[in-house]
């Protein structure tokens, strides 16, 4: 891997400073991953929507590019293809968020739906207002019923774009969100890979393609298209890319349009030229009338070559929003100055309610912790080799970044009560663990947390019905159930016959047992059945053959807490 990177662990941190320093019109929040615009303070004591955007890293210019005028507010930044943690895109909603509240684009993905809309929930429970909309603009996807849902892909940057302008012109926050869903509605995107990528932690391409295979309707992480297929040329390509866009948006002659013809990473200037060119020809041969075309690098999958499509159905004030002035690093016409790396305090919450007298420090506790933070760490390879071959190769890595922030307060969190080991798990893994795990873990930990609130000295049922009601919370903010490939697989069956077994009969350990043998039954039927949920969802049959990760790392953690308490 040759990069000119300086470490895999700070590429993310480096990167967003060299963004803010080259550029006199944004800060970054001091402690978390947020671009933000300098003159947010102003905006917000004007009684202007906050426009927050962002996601994993990986996807430059987006989205901390498209901070600025008649744009975003705030760009909120991940891991490499890792969704930003809640507690990061909370940290950018009660920065920049005030009276006339906030609007969050997200790309429809598993963990950044999660994690941004547990983000809103929480913020509109310390009163602020809050809306959300998903953009899924990718088309290649558009019929399959039995995937994660139709993909957020460089559309988005359109429909920042259009809400940007709602947002600046001082609309308020039922038109901004209206504004942007219409364009999200009237939007279409579809792209082609010539090769993969190589995301710096893992220090490997993410996909092999052969020197004469292209892939068809991928996704901006390397997930798999609509087909793989023998490579022809320019004309050929565009298209069918353009026909499966222009199909969807059912265009016919007369109709206005908007077109973004978007490098994913590594495609030359004199190539992307050529792929514009045959776009506009087969726009001109159905007889569309173009009113915008933009031709650049605007979302990208780090150093894929490849290219996508996108096409925005005009009406109403859409083009006058798309023409409004506006000023970014990554928005075509501004050009920054050299400057220092600002930096702006994030606005805190208050601490949430302690819980009752902590009883006597248990010893347990602190012994199947440690046992988890070593298990977690030492399984970061295997779970992130199958990850690799299921998804996007980050499961392990996470959880064991997750393990080690743990480790690093384990002095602090053995003496707590349950309840308040539980919150404050919860909240080292929502700031340290992106991607879908960060959020599904997160919630499940102050689920199980409030069921022991009110108990002084939990007892084995009591921790078991905690596990219970947790598994079940991530069941429901996942939208997840046994067999659809996903942690539950394992947890849900453990869960259950925790509760079910009578925690009187003095044989704890057995039932731990049992409920691990349980869970690796279902880890194994994970094996043999396709994916319903998260990214592996889009390979289909590819993943039969293959256990599911994340009931792997179930597995994982629930025989190291077996070794401590043996």
């Amino acid at each position: 891997m040759k990069k000119l990177i300086n470490t895999t662990g700070a590429v993310v941190d480096e990167m967003i400073e060299g963004i803010v320093a080259a550029s006199n019109h944004l800060a970054v929040l001091d402690g978390a991953r947020v671009v933000v615009r300098a003159d947010f303070a102003a905006l917000r004591d004007a009684g202007k929507v906050a426009l927050i955007s962002g996601g994993g890293s990986g996807h430059e210019p987006a989205h901390a590019g498209y901070v600025g005028e008649g744009l975003l507010t705030a760009a909120v930044c991940g891991d490499v293809f890792t969704s930003p943690s809640t507690d990061a895109v909370l940290a950018a909603i009660r920065t920049v968020t005030g009276p006339a509240g906030a609007l969050l684009i997200v790309k429809n993905y598993t963990g950044d739906r999660l994690n941004f809309g547990l983000a809103a929930e929480i913020a509109r429970a310390e009163g602020l207002d809050v809306r959300m909309v998903v953009v899924a603009d990718d088309v290649a996807l558009a019929e399959a019923s039995e995937t994660a849902g139709r993909r957020g892909l460089a559309g988005t940057v359109l429909v920042h774009k259009i809400a940007g302008a709602a947002a600046e012109a001082g609309q308020p926050l039922t038109d901004v969100a209206r504004a942007a869903q219409q364009a999200i509605d009237h939007l279409a995107t579809m792209g082609v890979g010539l090769s993969p990528c190589i995301v710096p932690a893992a220090g490997k391409p993410n996909f092999t393609l052969a020197e004469d295979e292209i892939e068809l309707g991928l996704g901006i992480h390397g997930e798999a298209g609509v087909a793989r297929e023998p490579f022809t040329d320019a004309a050929d390509i565009v298209r069918r890319l353009c026909a499966r866009v222009f199909d969807f948006l059912e265009l016919a002659p007369g109709d206005r349009v908007a077109l973004l013809v978007n490098n994913l990473g590594a495609t030359p200037g004199m190539e992307m030229a050529i792929v514009a060119r045959e776009t506009l020809d087969q726009a001109a041969r159905r007889g569309l009338v173009v009113d915008a075309v933009w031709v650049g690098t605007f979302l990208t999958a780090i150093e894929m070559a490849g290219c996508s499509i996108t096409a925005l159905k005009l009406s109403g004030s859409m083009l006058e929003a798309l023409r409004a002035p506006a000023a970014a690093p990554a928005w075509p016409g501004l050009a920054g100055e050299g400057g220092v790396v600002r930096r702006v305090a994030a606005r805190q919450a208050a601490s949430a309610p302690k819980s009752g007298v902590a009883p006597a420090s248990d010893p347990r506790i602190r012994a199947s912790l440690q046992q988890v933070i070593d298990a977690l760490g030492e399984a970061e390879p295997y779970l992130t080799g199958l990850d690799q071959q299921v998804g996007d190769g980050d499961l392990g890595l996470n959880l064991a970044r997750g393990a080690a922030a743990i480790g690093s307060e384990l002095d602090a969190l053995a003496g707590q009560h349950p309840a308040e080991l539980l919150r404050s798990l919860s909240a080292i893994i929502r700031r340290t663990v992106g991607g879908t795990s960060g959020a599904l873990y997160a919630a499940g930990l102050l689920r199980a947390a409030a069921t022991l609130q009110a108990i002084d000295a939990p007892g084995r049922g009591d921790w078991s019905r905690a596990l219970g009601e947790g598994a079940r919370a991530i069941a429901q903010l996942g939208d997840a159930r046994i067999g659809d490939r996903t942690m539950l697989d394992a947890l849900l069956p453990a869960a259950a016959v925790l509760e079910a077994e009578p925690s009187s009969s003095g044989d704890g350990l057995g039932r731990l047992g049992r409920a691990i043998e349980a869970a690796q039954q279902g880890v194994r039927d994970s094996s043999s059945t396709a994916s319903r949920r998260g990214r592996s969802s889009y390979l289909g049959a590819r993943v039969v053959g293959v256990a599911d990760p994340g009931a792997e790392a179930v597995v994982v953690w629930l025989q190291a807490i077996r070794r401590a308490l043996g």
